[in-house]
């Protein structure tokens, strides 16, 4: 049992700590991403209950359907919504590379339950699998989410668009991976590009967020300077 906790729980938590740790500027307090990690967690058990109720009902039958809504957009939006209301508007969101930080936060919280619950039910030798898919696929859509949003909160213009973007975009992606392993008879040959683009995306966004945060920053520090001259 240990040994599942410990192979459900490290994947999240070092992704976690890599993206945390790529803040250039001020961290975010340890207590506020610990927090979104937990509602991130939270967020397994109404979302896995409402699929089981799809499945049992046969409410979705459709594999496209399935893909992008079952999974896609129901784990996408509560997320999403989680961060726009009790993230979105605090004080610890204070430049662009915060929504990589806490997008990251919720969305790997979300993903080392499900991971835990998986490793039960399949066992620990699927470990190294669902480290290099599911989870760090999760890690990913948040951080695209994030990106977005911390776009969305810090652009002059056209916050709107991007707030819509950050939910969106990883829905298309989080949609296009599973409807690969639903329906590919051989998606492995699939899913290695599109993990390799996944990561390639994310990574990039994550750059240009710290992009962002320079350059807000410095004009931050512009202003101070002016003001105490």
């Amino acid at each position: 049992m240990l040994g599942i906790l410990s192979a459900g729980i490290a994947p999240g938590l070092a992704l976690l700590s890599y993206f945390y740790l790529k803040d250039q500027y001020e961290s975010e307090p340890f207590s506020m991403v610990f927090k979104t990690f937990i509602f991130g967690a939270l967020l397994v058990f109404p979302i896995m209950f409402v699929q089981y109720v799809f499945d049992a009902e046969n409410i979705l039958q459709s594999n496209l359907i399935s893909a992008y809504l079952s999974s896609s957009l129901l784990e996408e939006f509560f997320k999403w919504f989680i961060l726009l209301s009790v993230i979105y508007p605090h004080v610890t969101f204070d430049e662009p590379y915060d929504g990589i930080v806490y997008g990251a936060s919720v969305s790997l919280g979300f993903a080392t339950v499900e991971n835990i619950f998986y490793l039960f039910t399949l066992g620990i030798e699927h470990a190294i699998g669902r480290a290099l898919l599911p989870v760090s696929s999760h890690a990913l859509f948040g951080v695209i989410m994030g990106y977005y949003i911390g776009k969305g909160k810090f652009s002059a213009t056209s916050n709107k668009k991007w707030i819509i973007i950050s939910l969106f975009a990883p829905f298309f992606l989080h949609g296009t991976y599973d409807y690969i392993l639903i329906t590919m008879e051989n998606w492995l040959y699939f899913m290695v590009p599109f993990m390799i683009f996944l990561w390639w995306l994310g990574l990039k966004k994550a750059k240009q967020a710290r992009v962002l945060s320079a350059h807000y920053n410095g004009k931050i520090t512009s202003i101070n300077e002016t003001f105490h001259q």
